[in-house]
């Protein structure tokens, strides 16, 4: 497996595989890798001659007195588990090769007001940004995104569409602990007693898929869900919602296929979590 931290170097390599007629896939990545990650670089290996992982904790996705300096980082683990999932290359560049007198952005709107965008405006133009340049530099053609951030990997499917990128981007389901907390690299700025109490967002989870089951309006399932996470003493919501499954606008009744997501804040962490629902014809 090689190590590239260089645009040029990066590029030099997949030619020479593109040359070879090699299949690429791509899993952006923000490091300090688990298991969800781990999903995503196997998947790709399955499907791809050649797979690429991008460690890079990008800046430009983070707001003022967000975690930027204390996001967790452990290139050491990252590097031996892509290693032992079989990577090619993991591009691991600094923000100044990323970004030097960088002017330009990318910004997609409507998909981006809603959900994650109100509390966090700067946060989808730094992925869009990102994953864009990204896609310049290695040229996937396959790109692969966990449904945990489902709101990104649809925002992700817009802009490839919009921008006409030749790339086919997986989306792959969330990976759970055994006590149903979706993974994440900030589940481990939880103590034991908050580690416990974002149990919630997974309660809540499971309440949200039962009621809309039974044909209940969107204000009914967040009102079911509302009532679980404000049991939970630590917990404070940043949001819960029910939109459309493609414009991620919210909707009053449940009629086609929608994305139930959450933000939630389990003491200083703030925490995401969603589950799908198919409208069946």
């Amino acid at each position: 497996m090689r190590i590239t931290t260089t645009i040029l170097e990066t590029r030099e390599q997949i030619r020479e595989w593109k040359k070879a007629g090699c299949t690429i896939g791509l899993v952006p990545t923000m490091g300090f890798l688990h298991e969800g990650h781990g999903s995503l670089i196997e998947r790709c290996r399955r499907e791809n001659d050649r797979v690429v992982v991008s460690v890079f904790v990008n800046p430009t996705q983070f707001g003022p007195n967000e975690d930027l300096e204390d996001y967790p980082r452990d290139f050491a683990h990252d590097t031996a588990l892509c290693e032992s999932l079989g990577a090619d290359l993991i591009f691991h560049p600094e923000p100044e090769e990323m970004y030097h007198d960088a002017c330009a952005y990318v910004n997609i709107h409507t998909l981006s007001e809603n959900l994650c965008g109100k509390t966090r405006p700067v946060h989808f133009q730094g992925v869009c940004t990102v994953v864009s340049k990204l896609f310049h530099i290695v040229e996937p053609d396959t790109a692969y995104f966990g449904q945990k951030d489902a709101q990104q990997l649809a925002i992700i499917k817009k802009m490839v569409a919009d921008l006409n990128f030749d790339i086919r981007i997986v989306g792959c389901p969330i990976v759970r602990e055994k006590d149903g907390l979706a993974k994440s690299s900030r589940n481990t700025y939880l103590n034991k007693e908050e580690r416990k109490a974002a149990l919630c967002l997974y309660r809540a989870i499971q309440q949200g898929q039962k009621v809309i089951a039974k044909g209940c309006s969107s204000d009914m399932v967040v009102q079911q869900m509302e009532k679980i996470i404000c049991e939970e003493l630590l917990a404070r919501i940043d949001y819960i919602s029910v939109t459309d499954a493609i414009t991620l606008q919210p909707v009053e009744q449940v009629e086609r296929d929608v994305l139930v997501a959450m933000a939630v804040y389990i003491g200083k962490t703030r925490l995401i979590d969603n589950f799908s629902y198919e409208v069946m014809p």
